[in-house]
């Protein structure tokens, strides 16, 4: 098992040695594997990218949230193909339900805000469950892009203004309060949806009345 992530890195830094000369085309392909397959440090890639070309760097955080989206449409496609019969397994159908019925009401958001966290969010989940519960393809596209030009846009500004190392800094303290992001990630889920559902039922009430 050593052997085998020994080879994966060493591939890893490879592709990423070959990518990275190819400019912002080269930070899209490497964002499309990354949502898709191959796990690569997007932030510290996207701050690079920034850092080294700092009056360019909107077009890098274009690249790369276009990349994220278009690689995640394979996890994506495979809850959707078989993701009911995995969550049935686990858990019993009026539980599904009231799942999907929540995912619906707030969907995009559902998926924005996944989108625009960083490590060690679990991201796939939530597009997994996308497909799950049959989110449509130009809506998931829409929220992954839009969470993830949030996200890498921050990301270079806060490197072309305070340096590369911020990154690593920011990234070392998520690393060690990852409980604490996730909980305060469903508290804002949760919150969200809350709203949504509020105004569903204001706008329900108007229409009765």
């Amino acid at each position: 098992m050593k052997h085998l992530i020994v080879l994966f890195n060493k591939y890893k830094v490879l592709l990423l040695a070959f990518l990275k000369p190819l400019g912002f085309w080269g930070v899209g392909v490497i964002a499309v594997l990354d949502s898709s397959s191959i796990p690569v440090p997007m932030d510290l890639i996207v701050a690079g990218y920034a850092w080294g070309d700092p009056h360019r760097f909107y077009l890098y955080v274009l690249m790369a949230s276009i990349g994220s989206a278009i690689g995640g449409l394979v996890p994506y496609f495979i809850g959707r193909a078989g993701g009911e019969l995995f969550l049935l397994k686990r858990i019993d159908r009026t539980k599904y339900e009231q799942l999907r019925d929540r995912f619906e009401k707030q969907e995009f958001l559902a998926l924005v805000i996944p989108s625009m966290m960083p490590p060690p969010t679990p991201w796939k989940m939530f597009v997994f469950a996308a497909g799950v519960f049959e989110m449509k393809v130009l809506n998931f596209l829409l929220a992954v892009t839009v969470g993830r030009l949030i996200r890498f846009t921050a990301v270079s500004l806060l490197t072309i203004r305070y340096g590369p190392q911020i990154v690593h800094d920011a990234g070392d303290m998520m690393q060690k309060h990852v409980v604490a992001v996730l909980v305060s990630l469903g508290v804002l889920v949760g919150l969200l949806a809350l709203v949504a559902v509020r105004k569903s039922l204001g706008k329900r009430a108007v229409a009765g009345q």
